[in-house]
């Protein structure tokens, strides 16, 4: 598995690294009988269908030490994830209290010092980030109103989309003007990840 992450990420994972990985997963099964945290049909494939599928976002990140923001993180999907594989700061955007409790509880336990949560939906959070990401939050057109404020002009927005993620990256293209492109996602090959830059409202700048 080691192998395998380092292979999506793009980056060298250590067995420290593994090590808090493999608690992650730890707490995130064992608490997820209580909240249902992640599908019950995923979790006996957890590593794949949620680790390795939150780390290959690393290897679109513009720089090693990037500022994160996951809109919506819910059970830390992706951005606990990013933060064990990364040294930049990151914070975590999630609406529900007992999840923000689960995420502080995972945060204290492994030792991410880096990372802070902010209980609320993407307009209590506030400051500037060199990435932004949201897995299943909303549809793209959406998902950029809410999160344009948290950007600068060289952020890049990475989106995990299943299927249908063609025709939604056609449906920002309507409002949204920017460099936009899909990239084939390396856990399941019907999903793709939408890599969005230079966004802006049409006719706005």
């Amino acid at each position: 598995m080691i192998d395998r992450l380092a292979e999506v990420s793009g980056r060298h994972v250590s067995r420290e690294t593994f090590g808090q990985l493999s608690r992650y997963v730890d707490r995130l099964t064992t608490a997820n009988s209580e909240q249902n945290l992640i599908g019950a049909s995923t979790v006996d494939d957890v590593w794949e269908r949620h680790v390795v599928d939150s780390a290959q976002l690393l290897r679109f990140a513009p720089k090693a030490d990037a500022s994160w923001v996951d809109v919506g993180s819910g059970a830390g999907l992706p951005g606990v994830v990013i933060a064990i594989m990364t040294d930049g700061p990151i914070t975590l955007v999630e609406p529900r209290r007992l999840r923000v409790d689960f995420l502080n509880s995972v945060i204290r336990e492994i030792g991410l010092a880096q990372v802070r949560v902010v209980h609320g939906k993407a307009d209590k959070a506030s400051g500037s980030f060199d990435v932004i990401t949201a897995r299943a939050v909303a549809p793209t057109t959406r998902l950029l109103g809410i999160t344009l404020h948290l950007s600068h002009p060289e952020t890049v927005w990475l989106l995990p989309k299943g299927r249908s993620g063609n025709s939604d990256l056609a449906d920002a293209t309507l409002t949204w003007q920017g460099v936009f492109r899909s990239e084939k996602s390396l856990t399941d090959p019907e999903a793709m990840i939408v890599v969005a830059s230079r966004v802006h409202v049409k006719g706005r700048r």
